[in-house]
């Protein structure tokens, strides 16, 4: 069992440190006394393409789905996790910066950055079928089964219509009261919404009945493994297969896609 650790906010604001996110600014990270640290476990470890730029990772019917950012350099990919390979792709308009992915019945639904320009893929084929515009920009994005929740770097999530793409509801994030910004690919698992937050070692845990963060997953031993001196090598990409459990975490240009499971308690920020 890891020894138990105390954080404190300087230690987690530090980790959080990026052009949008200065730690001694209103966006630094404030969390609830106490609130745990749980550790990521490794069950498996898997190879992951290192020129792939993960916005945003996918487990449909069986099947990993992946999207890759960059201007000039964005995909849709089919994966296969064993090995990595990718078994087909498709590219993204080169003027575009692709984001986060959710799949939708028989589609994989796609963002992008700052052109709010979105698209529908056939997941068999990965024939694009539609497109569709939203405001604002496009980060992350997940399913709770009945809607679509996307997150574009504030500290609102938004709930949408899957066939329109019509905001219904937003959800507030907080950390002890205070609006977290930065959270970047989502993913719906067990009743709660998971989130990386941009340019830190931590994954989100989000009840989105409130929308407080209750729990940080520790992802900074992964990140040390990976041992990528881009900083823009950041810890992005979670995948939930609901069928067997199994939860996966990956990260921009990592080598390794990672299988976790939630472990011991290794701390708690004070």
């Amino acid at each position: 069992m890891p020894i138990p650790v105390l954080l404190s906010l300087a230690l987690l604001a530090a980790a959080q440190t990026s052009p949008a996110a200065d730690p001694a600014s209103d966006d630094a990270p404030v969390v609830e006394a106490g609130i745990p640290v749980l550790e990521a476990r490794v069950v498996n470890r898997f190879p992951h393409d290192v020129h792939a730029f993960t916005e945003g990772l996918s487990w449909c019917d069986g099947t990993l789905y992946e999207s890759t950012g960059e201007t000039g350099a964005s995909d849709i990919r089919r994966v296969d996790l064993a090995t990595g390979t990718v078994r087909a792709r498709v590219a993204i308009s080169p003027e575009l910066f692709g984001e986060g992915t959710a799949c939708w019945g028989k589609q994989l639904i796609s963002l992008t950055w700052q052109t709010g320009i979105g698209f529908r893929w056939d997941r068999a084929t990965l024939k694009r079928t539609a497109s569709f515009t939203y405001p604002g920009e496009g980060w992350g994005m997940t399913t709770n089964g009945n809607q679509l929740i996307l997150s574009d770097g504030t500290p609102t999530l938004r709930v949408l219509d899957a066939a329109t793409f019509a905001q219904r509801s937003t959800i507030k994030v907080t950390l002890n009261g205070k609006p977290q910004r930065q959270l970047n690919e989502l993913e719906y698992v067990r009743g709660s919404i998971l989130a990386n937050i941009w340019m830190s070692g931590f994954i989100a845990r989000i009840d989105p009945a409130t929308g407080k963060i209750n729990a940080l997953i520790d992802l900074r031993p992964l990140i040390a493994e990976v041992n990528l001196a881009d900083r823009d090598s950041v810890a992005n990409g979670i995948a939930y297969d609901s069928a067997h459990d199994r939860l996966f975490v990956t990260g921009k240009n990592w080598p390794r896609l990672f299988e976790i499971t939630l472990g011991d308690e290794v701390g708690r920020v004070q």
